[in-house]
């Protein structure tokens, strides 16, 4: 019974998974290899650079035919196919980038042949180790790997429609599109930091499950990164995180290639990686041959293995475009088809006699056996798991969420409510009132804040840090790092469905992680953003501090869900909303000033998006209709009140989401917001952009479409007209 619950918990994984990949069409970029003298000896550019970044360049015209290894060598015919897979796959395309494929395939054969341990028919088999492509614009390197190694995802009709409509293998790698992809990479620097995050979980899944006797959570985090996203600021966010945590099972190759989109990396790019990451706490080991030096290749992962402490930068020195006669080592291979006559060229510099897309049948032979072993790694390890639940059962129960993504029953139950005489809070409070009741049963639950968990109250306090002695804890202490934040957060969300990531900043501060927030949309990943101080309403820390165009940037993002609660009922409901949509990132902004609990307002309403608080009208006919979302919506409330005072009658509607509503049935929207209802005035404390869809040509918005300004929050309100007479004002114009 046991092993049988285990099996079908795989099975439940990739049924579920696969059920969500729709066909797209998408591209790939690529960075790599290594020319040959006139004697067929290979040159190696980079074994001349000194441990800094001077290099001797190696000019392709240098290259010549290298020195044929034979079919006999299934090692040298492996990373040949790699490489004309991707190369192939380019011209076909006439778009994409084969020069990283072409240099990285060594390091990369290694890897997924000798190395990482997975299963090519579940690729969603828990303890499988995480592969990233951080530099995804070669995602063609990653497509011929998952196809020699036997998934289903990456056949050959999919190589041979790369970047097409409808393609399982779009332009960069994304993992709602191809089974075996792990994360969504192409900005740079995303990878590498969502790696992090992978490696993390590994790191706090294994201190919380694993026992003496039955190590279930055992598996490795490898990465290849490139020049470009060494420079991206948000790889060293990221690195310094793994660093100080001692993530010692993430590995990542530095594909060392000194060559970017405009050039050699020397203009601009002249710093020492080496001792920048070894300042940063890694281990870092310097493979000086990656286009031949395969056993060096070996042997520093090898060696990466055996460091515990900390995680391990292999820079691989490599070249771009390896095999290429004439563009090898070059800009020029980067990012785009070498072109029918280099093609032709390159396959008989590298003695590669084969048509286009052809795998030889040693090399089929060879991959062949990762189906059968990857199956068995699997069976092994359900029937440890299933041994496991009979001696830890309360453990394996939590696992079981976690691995699954299946919520524990009555979980909604913990969440705290509210009626109109509680006391009032900021919603920055009452979200950490949530929680912490969320944690107690949500086994999944773990986050932190970028350096002000104490403004942005987010501390869970039953659970310590987690640090690199004490990984099993819950609170993650970021730094001032929001991008590193964002980026390690959507790899936690994919290492397991039932992981449930939140961070935190000012609100304002998204602006330093909006990449990271995107990728989130883009990539399914339900991370939760705890965004406080959402206002003008903090006062007196002024422009620089208050959101003003945050909420319609992120309203005009599409997957994301941006919530703005009203009080305590209402942030209930926003986080009853986010852990439910674990393939969309919710984004809760919280009010710094207190607020009271509101009549009328509701957790469950919240998951439409809009509903209606107060009404005394009748026959869906109100003389108009008032709505607001956070801070604002008390606004609107007292507003509505007055202007009953004066024998109107009026609805007052909280808008907190607008993308629930928008999801809602004609039907409900015409019960909140009747068409024949022109009088409508919305307020917030926010951009009036985008607003007019809801007031119409009729309506009123009040809001900001300037900076804020430096004063008690009071004071600000009634400066920019945030308030109830503004409101009033605005009805005599709109009825």
């Amino acid at each position: 019974m046991a092993a049988s619950s285990s099996v079908t918990l795989s099975q439940g994984l990739i049924s579920r998974s696969l059920s969500t990949h729709l066909p797209k069409t998408h591209i790939t970029n690529l960075p790599l290899f290594v020319p040959a003298s006139p004697n067929g000896k290979i040159l190696i550019s980079a074994a001349s650079r000194s441990a800094g970044r001077k290099r001797v360049t190696v000019r392709a015209a240098a290259v010549e035919s290298l020195e044929k290894t034979g079919t006999t060598d299934v090692v040298e015919q492996s990373i040949n196919t790699i490489r004309f897979l991707a190369v192939d796959a380019v011209e076909k395309a006439n778009s994409g980038h084969p020069g990283l494929p072409m240099g990285c395939a060594p390091m990369a054969h290694i890897l997924f042949d000798e190395v990482m341990r997975y299963n090519p028919k579940n690729p969603y088999w828990f303890n499988r180790d995480r592969f990233v492509l951080s530099a995804g614009h070669g995602c063609m390197l990653q497509y011929a790997l998952l196809h020699l190694a036997g998934y289903d995802s990456v056949l050959e009709d999919d190589l041979k429609s790369f970047r097409q409509w409808g393609s399982r293998t779009p332009g960069h790698p994304e993992n709602f599109e191809t089974p075996g992809v792990e994360v969504t990479t192409g900005p740079l620097g995303q990878g590498i930091a969502n790696g992090v995050g992978l490696a993390l979980a590994e790191a706090h899944l294994a201190a919380r499950f694993n026992k003496p006797d039955l190590e279930i959570i055992d598996h490795y985090t490898y990465v290849i990164l490139g020049d470009g996203c060494q420079m991206e600021g948000i790889s060293n966010e990221a690195c310094s995180l793994a660093g100080h945590w001692g993530l010692g099972k993430l590995i990542a190759f530095y594909d060392d290639n000194h060559i970017s989109i405009d050039g050699d990396t020397e203009i601009a790019f002249t710093e020492n990686v080496d001792k920048r990451f070894e300042a940063l706490g890694w281990h870092v080991i310097w493979v000086k041959n990656g286009n031949t030096g395969y056993d060096e290749i070996r042997a520093a992962i090898k060696e990466a293995k055996a460091v515990k402490d900390k995680p391990t930068l292999i820079k691989v020195t490599t070249t771009i475009g390896f095999g290429s006669p004439n563009k090898a080592n070059s800009y020029s291979v980067h990012g785009s088809a070498l072109g029918a006559k280099e093609v032709e060229a390159t396959r008989k510099n590298l003695g590669w006699p084969y048509e286009p897309f052809h795998v030889p049948d040693d090399v089929k032979k060879h991959w062949s056996r990762h189906v059968p072993e990857g199956a068995a790694l699997e069976a092994e390890w359900n029937a440890k798991f299933a041994e496991y639940e009979k001696k830890y059962q309360e453990e394996f129960g939590e696992l079981k969420y976690i691995i699954s993504g299946e919520l524990p029953p009555g979980w909604e139950k913990a969440l705290p409510t509210y009626t109109p005489e509680s006391p009032g809070d900021a919603t920055r409070n009452l979200s950490q009132t949530n929680l912490n009741a969320l944690v107690k049963v949500l086994p999944g639950l773990l986050g932190g804040s970028a350096d002000l968990a104490s403004s942005n109250m987010t501390l869970l306090k039953a659970y310590g840090n987690f640090q690199k002695a004490t990984p099993g804890e819950r609170n993650l202490r970021f730094g001032v790092r929001e991008h590193g934040m964002g980026g390690i957060c959507n790899g936690i969300a994919h290492h397991s469905p039932g992981l449930i990531p939140y961070c935190a900043t000012f609100f304002v501060f998204t602006d330093y992680m909006r990449a990271a927030i995107r990728i989130s949309a883009l990539s399914q990943a339900g991370v939760i953003y705890v965004m406080t101080h959402d206002s003008i309403g903090l006062g007196e820390d002024g422009p620089t501090h208050q959101p003003i165009e945050h909420l319609a940037s992120f309203r005009a993002m599409p997957n994301v869900l941006m919530l703005r609660p009203a009080d305590g009922n209402e942030t209930a409901g926003s986080y009853r909303v986010a852990v439910l949509n674990r393939k969309t990132p919710s984004i809760l902004a919280l009010s710094r000033q207190k607020l009271p609990q509101l009549p009328g307002t509701s957790i469950e309403a919240v998951e439409r998006g809009g509903y209606i608080i107060s009404d005394n009208s009748s026959g869906n006919k109100p003389d108009i209709i008032l709505i607001g979302t956070g801070s604002e919506l008390e606004i609107a409330a007292k507003a509505g009140d007055e202007l009953r005072k004066e024998g109107k009658s009026v609805r007052v509607v909280s808008l907190v989401s607008w993308e629930l509503f928008d999801t809602q049935s004609d039907a409900y929207k015409e019960s909140v917001f009747p068409a024949a209802v022109t009088a409508r005035i919305s307020i917030e404390a926010g951009s009036t952009f985008g607003w007019e869809k809801i007031v119409g040509p009729k309506g009123k918005a009040i809001g900001i479409d300037r900076f804020g300004a430096s004063a008690p929050a009071g004071r600000i309100y009634k400066e920019y007209g945030i308030t109830v007479e503004a409101i009033l004002e605005a009805a005599k114009l709109v009825s």
